[in-house]
């Protein structure tokens, strides 16, 4: 019969395993948020780098063009409609784009199609209903900062990257201390219900 055994290291053994108790639970991230608290309150850690690090984390920030073009293919319209569902979550915060092109070319040539990249992004972005006022597109890095170190064409170095800036400093969330506003935003519309007919939907089931 194999025995359980709790010790006071909180521990458990189980045939021979021993695993930290509560291991499940943590997952390695257990006491993040504190953390994160204590490095705001410190000032080690900004609102806008904690926005920042979610934005690259949750959806894709970079779009990528044909050679000698600024034209949005459309997968790069599909990516740039994600960030702008995300954007619109944060209406505190500003953006940044970045154009970047591949090594062939003249860098004064390729400063200006980097610039036309990123204008091209953040008039996709406006379009979609994000005020210009939160989008800057002023600057390009041409060729200077490539993903893949390289004289010829390559795809994945003609890009734009979105990054986000900052926050609007006298926007009534930041300007009252009301951040807090912006996560219970997030917590009522993650607590909304899947309907009856979306379950069916989503288990593949259909309704009349």
């Amino acid at each position: 019969m194999e025995k359980w055994i709790i010790t006071l290291g909180l521990s458990v053994a189980v045939a021979g395993c021993t695993r930290e108790a509560g291991y499940e639970i943590d997952q390695g991230t257990f006491g993040n948020a504190t953390l994160n608290n204590i490095q705001v309150m410190n000032g080690e850690l900004t609102y806008g780098q904690i926005l920042a690090r979610r934005f690259a984390a949750e959806v894709p920030t970079q779009i990528n063009f044909a050679f000698d073009s600024a034209q949005l293919d459309a997968s790069a319209q599909r990516i740039l409609l994600q960030q702008a569902a995300w954007i619109k979550q944060f209406p505190e915060a500003r953006f940044r784009v970045y154009g970047h092109t591949d090594a062939v070319g003249s860098e004064a040539y390729n400063k200006r199609l980097g610039q036309r990249r990123a204008n091209a992004a953040v008039a996709f972005l406006t379009r979609q209903g994000i005020s210009r006022s939160r989008l800057e597109a002023v600057v390009s890095f041409g060729k200077s900062r490539p993903l893949v170190a390289t004289q010829d064409r390559d795809r994945r170095n003609r890009r734009t990257v979105t990054e986000v800036s900052g926050f609007f400093d006298r926007h009534p969330n930041i300007l009252d201390g009301k951040y807090a506003d912006v996560i219970y935003r997030e917590y009522i519309s993650s607590a909304i219900p899947i309907s009856d007919i979306q379950r069916q939907e989503d288990a593949g089931g259909t309704s009349d």
